[in-house]
């Protein structure tokens, strides 16, 4: 698989919320910090949004996408002049109709999701994006989450056999969706991370050859060759996108594989270790308990401490 089809398969994300919100007049809430990643589209009409902290001001438009990272505060409004309420209620009509309606609704549509992630793994995504991602609806490439939104949408309002399933599908494609979108948008000013590492043809081959095979015994000369740059070149232009060696990255995403396998299979620790390129067991022992503050077998117990991120 590629990088980010890898992270996102090691995170295994659960859609936990699907919630349609049919609002008129004036109106705002302050929703609180979540965990999980939510993402919501303004289906009908206008609004606009602030997350805590920060000052600037957001307007979402019809087609308009956004996602909203974990632990951020977020407000939304028909005018963020008005004082934030409470949106309990709200979330209680979600959680029993689906919907939740303001003030007789008809004028804005907004459906949201959330999805929280069952993997000891998910700072790796957490920690790599921003507080929040804004997707125009008039871009080209909000085609399929036009298309995704509608279609959950019309599961909000009219369940079917099977719904559930296809909400949870829809939930995933729109959150690769914006991911591959975030990815294209991000400049050379953007925050050091995996991210921004594979948003870089050069430097993202060279992480889709480390996720391909992360036993082989990858050298920086290696590994610059995959990149079609020089190991100088290679070395600095990958620490100032990662935010860190080449190495010490690909160390790190075996390790995070390492942690993933102990967990959730039955492998030897011997084998692990061999696949995963090193030479013992007491070799790999070592470099799992640097990263990982215990032993492997400690871990596999249900001990230690979360992964580091890649």
């Amino acid at each position: 698989m590629d990088p980010l089809s890898d992270v996102l398969s090691l995170l295994k994300p659960q859609s936990q919320l699907y919630a349609g919100f049919d609002v008129a007049g004036e109106w705002s809430f302050a929703f609180p910090a979540h965990d999980g990643i939510k993402f919501a589209a303004a289906l009908r009409g206008s609004c606009w949004g602030r997350v805590a902290g920060q000052d600037a001001p957001i307007r979402f438009d019809e087609g308009d996408c956004f996602l909203v990272n974990r632990g951020c505060r977020f407000v939304m409004a028909s005018d963020l002049a008005l004082a934030p309420d409470d949106p309990s209620h709200l979330l209680e009509a979600v959680v029993r109709d689906g919907i939740a309606v303001h003030n007789g609704g008809g004028e804005q549509f907004l459906v949201s999701g959330k999805v929280n992630f069952d993997s000891h793994h998910a700072a790796l995504l957490f920690d790599a994006l921003p507080p929040l991602i804004k997707v125009p609806g008039a871009s080209p490439q909000a085609a399929v989450l036009r298309w995704a939104l509608e279609q959950l949408a019309s599961e909000l309002r009219s369940p079917g056999p099977g719904g559930a399933l296809v909400s949870t599908h829809l939930v995933h494609l729109m959150l690769v969706q914006i991911l591959r979108i975030h990815l294209g948008a991000l400049s050379c000013g953007a925050p050091a991370g995996w991210l921004s590492a594979l948003a870089d043809p050069r430097i993202g081959a060279a992480l889709g050859a480390i996720h391909a095979e992360p036993g082989r015994g990858w050298t920086l000369e290696a590994l610059a060759r995959v990149a079609g740059v020089s190991r100088t070149v290679f070395a600095q232009r990958f620490k100032a996108l990662a935010g860190t060696t080449v190495m010490n990255y690909l160390t790190r995403w075996r390790m995070h594989t390492a942690a993933e396998r102990l967990r959730s299979g039955d492998e030897s620790i011997s084998a692990i270790a061999f696949s995963l390129g090193y030479e013992s067991e007491s070799a790999f022992s070592t470099a799992f308990k640097r990263a990982m503050l215990c032993a492997p077998s400690q871990y596999r117990r249900g001990g230690g401490a979360l992964p580091l991120t890649v």
